[in-house]
């Protein structure tokens, strides 16, 4: 009779679990002194990371599977502000809107991935890829 009282728990962790298993992704940023990269992965595919240095130079890195990994060439690395923009596929299905005759015939489908689209930024100090220092004003 002693396990009905453990009944509770168990089925509380497992609720935990799946439902953290179905939230959406949710990429975070890392870096080391010359890559610029992604963890927190679950659920994306066909990932495209463009990435604008501060002349103005678009650097596109695809991935169909895992984070796309952006590679500073620090021999022509500009100091300053890079811009990013990451798109990519989720796991969940879609009903699309306004379908269009593609050609597929009986093989069309009225569902597609819904889209992940996350932008931001990084510096570059010295050719390398920094974590810029918190900046506070003071009230003096």
């Amino acid at each position: 009779m002693r396990i009905f009282r453990y009944i509770p728990i168990i089925a509380t962790a497992l609720t935990t679990s799946l439902a953290g298993m179905a939230q959406a992704a949710d990429p975070v940023a890392q870096h080391n002194s010359t890559a610029f990269w992604f963890v927190n992965w679950l659920g994306l595919t066909n990932a495209t990371l463009d990435v604008v240095s501060p002349q103005g130079e678009v650097t596109t890195v695809f991935a169909s599977s895992g984070t796309p990994v952006f590679e500073l060439d620090r021999a022509k690395a500009m100091d300053g502000v890079y811009r990013y923009e990451l798109t990519a596929a989720t796991d969940k299905q879609v009903k699309v809107v306004n379908p269009m005759n593609n050609g597929r015939g009986d093989l069309a489908s009225d569902m597609a991935a819904e889209s992940f689209y996350l932008t931001g930024q990084f510096i570059v100090s010295r050719g390398v890829i920094t974590t810029p220092d918190e900046m506070t004003e003071d009230d003096n």
